[in-house]
């Protein structure tokens, strides 16, 4: 009988460490090479993270792009973002950021945590497709960093 809580204890522990799930990796992210640079210190970052459903009453449903958290290179917590515009608004939250190295932690359509880096430069828009609605524009002729299943999720930063 003394025995049985730390069986059920140590048996807790394995099923909640075995339902947490690790984050998928991605070759980081940069911005489009072609895109045109915007004067500016500063440099923008755009997360098309997982689209959550909401809804109210007997309204329909609409769709928003989850939150996200972009940490530093150090893994100290830079900014945890609210992604959306509006109430209901579709289109995630354009953010400005000093240029640097970051890690955003997000969802993805079909995986709970993904771990992208990202480059910001100055004046340029660095923008991460977790939804699986992007295909680049000339797909072949730069460089995409891909998911495990193969889904584009922006340009290479070896495409600069």
């Amino acid at each position: 009988m003394k025995h049985i809580p730390i069986i059920v204890g140590t048996a807790l522990t394995s099923l909640l460490l075995g339902c947490s799930s690790t984050p998928v990796a991605v070759a980081p992210v940069g911005p489009n090479p072609a895109s045109l640079v915007n004067p500016g210190k500063n440099g923008q970052l755009e997360v098309f993270s997982a689209l959550a459903g909401h809804t109210e009453g007997n309204n329909p449903t609409w769709f928003q792009h989850t939150d996200y958290t972009i940490y530093n290179q150090h893994g100290v917590v830079v900014k945890h973002v609210d992604n959306t515009v509006g109430y209901y608004a579709s289109s995630p939250r354009l953010i400005s950021l000093p240029p640097g190295k970051y890690l955003v932690k997000a969802e993805a359509k079909d995986y709970p945590s993904v771990l992208v880096p990202v480059v910001i430069d100055p004046g340029r828009i660095t923008k991460v497709h977790l939804d699986d609605a992007w295909q680049p524009a000339q797909p072949g002729k730069v460089a995409c960093v891909r998911l495990p299943a193969g889904n584009p999720v922006g340009w290479s930063t070896d495409a600069r």
